[in-house]
């Protein structure tokens, strides 16, 4: 069988592996070397001092994570950051399903109502804040007047210690939904449509139709918004930064790791070890929601 050459013979057989090199070597020098030194000076006494000397300090700093000076508040950082990746998985993988499925039934003007729903992706973080900021303003926010006018009550929204969380909570679903509601739309579009009409001929109802028919075939879709959503809301710190700055009970492991680097001490060891764990758990949670999700789509 003749040879094939598809960019040619000589030297410019590896051009390819050239063109492959420049983001290869940027993936090491800002991502995977950042990520193995990170690794390293959680093991040390490091400092943001430039010169100091670097020593080997063992598991000090993981102790120091949990055991020493303010590790009560980081422990309730961690506990808040899994009840924040909880609430935000489930509520916004339902509610995104939700609009796909109804948008997938080819209303009229659906381009329009993709569109409204992915803006907020798009606006990105410190816009979102700003809107949501003056839409939660204690003083004349308009959330604040339908509250008086609906229940005679009003709230401090991002300035309130109950409920501060709850609503950047929300924040963060309303800002990300209209991601996974493409995924799901994408999703459902590849279903084929003899499907349906086999399963009406039959007389399975709109409900039986989407059990058997609609989740199982688009669990992919389901698996890779469960992954996104999961590592999304575990290191979510920038919308923390931009409403409340960590205040008022809302911090999480991701702002922890913030605070410590850029305005706690000049340690570097402690917020690398915090950055390990945070890596950790993330990695935890990712394996066992792949194990489950790639075992339902086996199953269907």
């Amino acid at each position: 069988m003749k040879e094939m050459y598809p960019f040619g013979k000589g030297l410019a057989r590896y051009v390819p592996l050239l063109l492959l090199m420049l983001p290869m070597a940027l993936y090491i020098v800002f991502y995977f070397g950042p990520s193995v030194m990170t690794v390293i000076y959680s093991f040390t006494d490091i400092t943001n001092v430039p010169g100091s000397k670097m020593n080997f300090v063992g598991l000090d700093n993981y102790y120091d994570v949990f055991f020493a000076g303010n590790s009560g508040e980081r422990v309730d950082s961690i506990i808040r950051t899994l009840y924040f990746m909880f609430i935000v998985t489930v509520v916004q993988n339902g509610v995104a399903l939700l609009v796909a499925v109804i948008i997938n039934q080819r209303l009229k003007g659906d381009y329009f109502y993709r569109a409204v729903f992915f803006l907020p992706v798009v606006l990105g973080v410190a816009v979102v804040a700003l809107v949501w900021g003056m839409m939660f303003d204690p003083l004349s926010g308009p959330v604040n007047q339908l509250y008086d006018v609906m229940f005679g009550y009003k709230d401090m929204f991002f300035g309130s210690f109950t409920h501060a969380f709850g609503y950047i909570i929300f924040v963060q679903i309303w800002m990300y939904m209209g991601y996974s509601m493409l995924i799901f739309l994408a999703g459902l579009q590849s279903v084929p449509k003899d499907l349906y009409e086999a399963g009406y001929i039959d007389g399975t109802s709109k409900w039986q139709s989407f059990k058997h028919i609609t989740f199982p075939l688009i669990a992919p879709s389901f698996t890779v918004n469960m992954l996104l959503s999961i590592i999304g809301a575990m290191s979510t710190f920038d919308i923390i930064l931009a409403t409340t700055d960590g205040r008022f009970n809302t911090r999480t492991m991701a702002y922890d790791v913030y605070k410590e680097t850029f305005r706690g001490s000049l340690q570097m060891g402690l917020p690398s070890a915090l950055s390990v764990v945070q890596f950790l758990m993330i990695l935890v949670f990712v394996v066992v929601a792949v194990k489950q999700m790639r075992k339902r789509e086996v199953e269907h």
